[in-house]
C-alpha cells in the first residue's frame, strides 16, 4: 500500500535516473538539506550521480568529458559542485568606465579555476576578429583547491617580474553585480595564543558559509568578514578615504606577493587546437603547484599585537608613535619573495606609515579620541581608520563580491570613481523578438573585419540591449571597448540606438564586391547615430540606418557622411583561447584602472610586439 512507502521510503525506493531526474529541480542548498532528513537520505544524495547532474545543471564548462577532467582534481562530484556554485555568478563580462579606451574583464572558466582577462584595446589583425591575435592579460584567478575551498590569486607585474598576490574569497551570491579589491581584518582562531594561519583561504567553507549580514554603508558583509568578541562594531573598508584604502592595499601587496614560478607562468586554460592533453597535464601541475605555494603561508595575514598590545574597550584611544616612519610609496611597493625571512610585518609598515596621519591631531604623537565630543573630518577619519586596523588579529586581501541596487544609463552602470570595483553587465541572451542582443566586436569601414592597405583598424567591443521606450522597442549598442591610440568617444557612448519597430527601405549604399558582391539583407532599421555634438563627454547624434546582413553581421551607416561601423557576433571565449597573453599591469592597478585616461594606458606594460 502507498502508506508503507512514504517519506525517505519512498524516495529510497525511486529507480536512481527518476531520483537524479527529481533533484534536477532543487538546487544544491535544497539537497544538503535533504541529506540532513536521516541517515538514508544522506547516503542516498551523497550519490556522485545526482552532484555529477547538479554540476552539469550550472554549465560552467562544455562536456561531461571536461567534467571528468576537472573531478580527477577533486574528492567528488559534490565537492566540484560546491566550487561550481560559488563561482558561478562570477562568469560574464565586467567593466569600469576609466580609462576611457576601455577596462573590461572576462571572468571564464579555466581548468577547476575561473579566469578573469583583461582585453586589451587594440587594433584588428590582419585578418580579422578570427586570426587568433586578441590581446589579453591575466587579472585574478579562484582556483578549485581538493575539497571545493576557494583560492584566490590575483596577478600582478612588477620590476622585476609577473607576481601572485594571494586572498581570500567567499562564495559569491547568485544577484552579485559589483567586485571590490578590499583589504580585510580578521580574527586568529585562537585569540588567547596568536599562531600564524596556514592558508589565506577557507579549508572548511560549507553552504552555510553562503550567510550574509549587512554592513554599515549599505554593502553586505559576508561571514568571514564580521568581527567577534572584545569589538563588536566594524569598520567596512569602503568607509575609509580613498588614501587610506590605496595605502591598505599597497602595503598588503608588498607583503604577500609571490613570484611566479617557471611552471606557473603557463596556460591559464585549455587553448584551442591541437596539445589539447599537453595543455589539461600542465594546467593539473600548475594547480597543485599554486595551491601547494598558496597553503604554506607565504602570503598569510600578519598579526601586529607583538606591536603594543590591543586597545582596551574605553572612550580612549592612543596610537603612539614608532620609532621609524617608513613613508610609503606611491607604487605597488617592493615586492618579495616567499622566501625572504626578512619579511617586514604588514602591521608594523601600517603603523609606521600612519605615524604622519597621527601626528597631525596631537603634537606628542598620540591620538586621543573621546566619544563625549565632536570630530572634524580629519580626526574622524585617522578614527575610522584605526578602529579598521584593530578590529582584527590580522588583514589580507579579499576580494569581496557586492550587491548593489542596478542604476544604470541604456545598460551601462553608473559607477564610483574612487572605488577598485568592477561592474557586471547584465547577460543578453539571443531571443524571439531580442535576436541581436549580446556582445558584438567589428570596427570601422567596409567590407568588414579587414585592416586597410595603410593602416590597422581600431577594435571596437560593443554590447547591444534592448529598452521599451513610447516609440517602440529601441536597440542600443554600447562602447565597452575601443582600439584606438586616442579615445573619440567615452566608455558607455552609445554608438547608434534604431527603433527596431521601424523598418526602413533604404538601400544599402556602399560598393559591394569579393565576398559581399551580393548581399543578403534581411532588415533594415531607422535609428540615429553617435557624432560631434557639444563636447567629447556630451556627443550629438545624425540619422542612420541599421542594416542586419547574412552571417550574423550588422552594418550601422551614417547617412550623410556614409561612414560605415560594422560588427559580427562573437564569442569572446572562443577568442582567448585563440589569442595572445601579454603581461599584466602592477596589481591594485591590475585589478581595475582607475585614472581617467584618453589614451591607451596598456600599451607600455605590454608585450611591445603586439601592442598598439
Amino acid at each position: 500500500m502507498m502508506s508503507d512507502v512514504c517519506g525517505s521510503r519512498l524516495f529510497m525506493s525511486l529507480p536512481d535516473d527518476v531520483f537524479i531526474l527529481l533533484t534536477d529541480s532543487v538546487s544544491p542548498r535544497d539537497l544538503c538539506s535533504i541529506s540532513l532528513c536521516c541517515t538514508s537520505l544522506n547516503t542516498l544524495v551523497s550519490s556522485d550521480k545526482v552532484w555529477l547532474s547538479q554540476c552539469e545543471s550550472l554549465r560552467i564548462v562544455n562536456s561531461q568529458a571536461d567534467l571528468v577532467e576537472w573531478r580527477n582534481g577533486v574528492t567528488s562530484y559534490k565537492c566540484l559542485c560546491k566550487f561550481m556554485f560559488s563561482v558561478q555568478p562570477l562568469l560574464g563580462i565586467w567593466v569600469h568606465q576609466n580609462p576611457e579606451l576601455g577596462n573590461v574583464v572576462y571572468v571564464m572558466p579555466g581548468f577547476l579555476s575561473v579566469v578573469g582577462c583583461r582585453i586589451l584595446p587594440q587594433e584588428l589583425g590582419p585578418f580579422g576578429l578570427l586570426d587568433g591575435s586578441l590581446l589579453w592579460a591575466p587579472v585574478f584567478e579562484i582556483i578549485c583547491g581538493g575539497n571545493g575551498e576557494l583560492v584566490f590569486l590575483l596577478h600582478g607585474q612588477d620590476r622585476d617580474g609577473e607576481y601572485f598576490y594571494p586572498g581570500s574569497v567567499e562564495p559569491v551570491d547568485r544577484s552579485c553585480n559589483v567586485l571590490l579589491l578590499e583589504v580585510e581584518p580578521r580574527m586568529q582562531s585562537n585569540c588567547c595564543k596568536l599562531l600564524r594561519s596556514k592558508s589565506l583561504g577557507h579549508p572548511h567553507l560549507d553552504w552555510e558559509s553562503m550567510r550574509w549580514t549587512h554592513r554599515s554603508d549599505g554593502g553586505r558583509f559576508s561571514r568571514s568578514e564580521r568581527v567577534f568578541g572584545w569589538n563588536s562594531s566594524v569598520v567596512a573598508f569602503d568607509r575609509l578615504t580613498f588614501e587610506d584604502r590605496q595605502k591598505l592595499l599597497e602595503l598588503a601587496m608588498s607583503q604577500v606577493g609571490l613570484k611566479v614560478p617557471a611552471l606557473a607562468s603557463g596556460p591559464l586554460f585549455p587553448r584551442c587546437g591541437d596539445g589539447l592533453k599537453k595543455d589539461l597535464m600542465l594546467l593539473s601541475e600548475r594547480r597543485l603547484l599554486l595551491i601547494k605555494s598558496y597553503q604554506k603561508g607565504s602570503g598569510e595575514y600578519t598579526d601586529w599585537q607583538t606591536m603594543s598590545g590591543k586597545p582596551s574597550n574605553t572612550t580612549r584611544v592612543v596610537a603612539r608613535k614608532p620609532k621609524k616612519s617608513l613613508e610609503p610609496s606611491s607604487s605597488s611597493g617592493a615586492l618579495l619573495n616567499g622566501n625572504d625571512t626578512k619579511r617586514r610585518s604588514v602591521a608594523i609598515c601600517l603603523k609606521e606609515s600612519l605615524t604622519p596621519v597621527l601626528r597631525k591631531f596631537i603634537p606628542t604623537g598620540g591620538l586621543v579620541i573621546s566619544k563625549r565630543g565632536p570630530l572634524s573630518s580629519e580626526s574622524k577619519h585617522a578614527s575610522q581608520l584605526h578602529e579598521f586596523i584593530w578590529s582584527g588579529d590580522t588583514i589580507g586581501l579579499s576580494l569581496h563580491a557586492s550587491t548593489l541596487e542596478p542604476t544604470t544609463w541604456r545598460a551601462w552602470p553608473k559607477m564610483h570613481d574612487d572605488k577598485y570595483a568592477l561592474y557586471k553587465l547584465p547577460m543578453w541572451n539571443p531571443k524571439s523578438g531580442q535576436e541581436y542582443a549580446g556582445l558584438w566586436g567589428g570596427t570601422f569601414g567596409w567590407p568588414p573585419g579587414r585592416p586597410s592597405e595603410d593602416k590597422g583598424k581600431a577594435l571596437f567591443f560593443l554590447f547591444l540591449s534592448y529598452e521599451e521606450s513610447e516609440g517602440g522597442q529601441l536597440l542600443t549598442a554600447t562602447k565597452i571597448l575601443e582600439g584606438n591610440h586616442y579615445v573619440d568617444h567615452p566608455n558607455g557612448s552609445a554608438m547608434f540606438i534604431v527603433n527596431v519597430g521601424q523598418l526602413s527601405t533604404d538601400p544599402f549604399p556602399l560598393e559591394t564586391d569579393g565576398d559581399f558582391a551580393t548581399l543578403d539583407i534581411k532588415h533594415t532599421y531607422t535609428g540615429k547615430g553617435i557624432a560631434d555634438g557639444y563636447g567629447f563627454r556630451y556627443p550629438g547624434s545624425k540619422p542612420g540606418s541599421l542594416f542586419a546582413i547574412q552571417d550574423d553581421l550588422l552594418a550601422f551607416v551614417w547617412k550623410e557622411s556614409r561612414t560605415v561601423l560594422t560588427l559580427q557576433r562573437i564569442d569572446l571565449q572562443e577568442l582567448l583561447r585563440k589569442g595572445k597573453r601579454v603581461p599584466a599591469l602592477p596589481p591594485i592597478e591590475n585589478f581595475t584602472y582607475l585614472m581617467r585616461s584618453y589614451s591607451n594606458v596598456y600599451t607600455s606594460f605590454s608585450d611591445s610586439t603586439y601592442a598598439l
